[in-house]
Formats: C-alpha cells, structure tokens, sequence
C-alpha cells in the first residue's frame, strides 16, 4: 500500500505498519512538533494544516532527528517527496496566466481545471519547501530510500518537465547526483515491483532507456540533454522527439475546452 498519509496517523505508525511509500511532507510536520515536544493535530483541517512546524526545523534536536529517519529507514518506507509542488506554489497566480516554462504543451482544458480546482489557494511561504528539502538531504544521509516523483494535476506542474525540475531542486539542496539518478530510476521500479524488468540497464530487462550528451554523475541537470531514447526496444531520434514535442505543443494549442 502507498498514501497521502492521513491526519489521524502518526507517519511512524504507518511505518511500522508496513506502508510502502508515503508521498510529499504528510506526516514530517508532526514529526518535527513532536520533537519540540509540541501539540500534535490528529484530525483534518485543512491540507497541510499543520506545514508551519517546518518553520522551527532548526529548533529540533538533530540527532532526535537522525533517530527518527533511522526508524523510517529500518521500516522499509520508501518517501516520494515532490519538493517541485512546494517549490512552484510559492507564486501561484502566473500560473493561471500561462506565464511559466513550457505553458504552450498545457491545453485550455487543463488551464481551465487548474482555475477551477486551485484559484482559492493562497501563495505557500518558501521556509515549507526549503526546510522540506533539508529534511530530504536528512533522509537521504540516513539511507532512507527516496523516489523523484511531482504530481498530478496541479499547476505549473508538467509532465516530464517537471521530473527534471525536481531532481535539480534536490542536486542544489545537496543530494549526489548519483543519489538523485537512483531516486529517478532503479528506486521507483524497485518499489512498483518491476526491478527485473526496469530501472537499470542489464540483459534481460525491458530496453527503455535514456542516452544523454552531457554526463549526469557530474551534474544531474545534464539528464536534460536528451539526445535519443530507446522506449521497449524502439529507437527515437532527436529528431523523432522534436517532432513529437510539436505534436504535442499542436494538441495542446488546438484542443477544443
């Protein structure tokens, strides 16, 4: 099982318990109010009602701290993180205005669902993602097995783009490029239970994979530059993938709301 962990759920009894993968910051708030020793709320009120305690992170013991990722790591929890979707709603009214990367491959359809579903959202402050993104680096250091993941269906977030954007965030936040490959790539199949079959390059396995001009062991942005892909066995070009961004940027231009 994986989850937005619920409010009424401490995220180390869902550990324990046995969930595979828990998704964003759910439950690190209350981990961090119960090491200031705060009060902690079990019921809803609001998505991420509780995200201010991300504020006090430098208030927390860290050694308290590594315990609790050693208890998440010795669960077999895998965290999904999504810095990205923090990061991107610190200034979300541009996105309603198409003024943000790569807005030509979003359809007036799904303009128009981020207006209906997200208008009422208030600008995140920063510390959220910013102080989330350290307690990643923490999780990480603990050998706490993470994957690259975004979101669905939330503005400014963009399919492909967006997986890129993430894996930047956590490179500058100070996680090895090495590490961030592993969280894009083997973790994620591992956890699906399709690591025979995918996240490496082996005999035997599926062949999808990515070749890239520039080397992302040094720097993961360079997994940016696509040079061709080979996706279960067929090849695409550069060439091939250019012409597909334009189908895509055609469909998303011409699709009636």
């Amino acid at each position: 099982m994986v989850a937005h962990l619920p409010e009424s759920v401490y995220l180390e009894d869902a550990a324990a318990a046995g969930l595979a993968s828990s998704e964003h910051f759910n439950g690190f708030e209350k981990v961090i109010a119960k090491l200031l020793g705060e009060p902690v709320n079990l019921t809803f009120k609001g998505q991420a009602s509780d995200a201010g305690y991300f504020q006090r992170l430098g208030e927390v013991n860290p050694e308290d701290l590594q315990d609790e990722y050693q208890r998440i790591r010795s669960s077999g929890m895998t965290i999904c993180p999504t810095v990205v979707t923090f990061k991107t709603l610190v200034d979300i009214k541009p996105l309603f205005t198409r003024d943000f990367p790569h807005s030509e491959y979003i359809s007036q359809s799904v303009m128009d669902l981020w207006t209906s579903l997200w208008t009422q959202q208030s600008d995140l402050p920063d510390f959220i993602w910013k102080n989330w993104v350290q307690m990643v680096v923490g999780l990480n250091k603990a050998e706490v097995p993470l994957m690259v993941g975004t979101d669905l269906m939330l503005p400014g977030i963009l399919p492909g783009f967006s997986v890129h954007d993430e894996m930047a965030i956590w490179q500058e936040a100070g996680i090895p490029p090495a590490d961030v490959l592993r969280s894009a790539t083997i973790v994620p199949a591992q956890v699906m239970g399709l690591g025979d079959l995918l996240g490496s390059i082996s005999e035997g396995k599926t062949a999808s994979m990515v070749l890239v001009r520039g080397n992302p062991l040094e720097d993961i942005r360079n997994t940016q530059q696509i040079e061709s892909v080979f996706l279960r066995g067929q090849y695409f070009s550069r060439k091939d993938l250019d012409r597909l961004l334009i189908e895509a940027k055609d469909l998303a231009q011409n699709s009636t709301p």
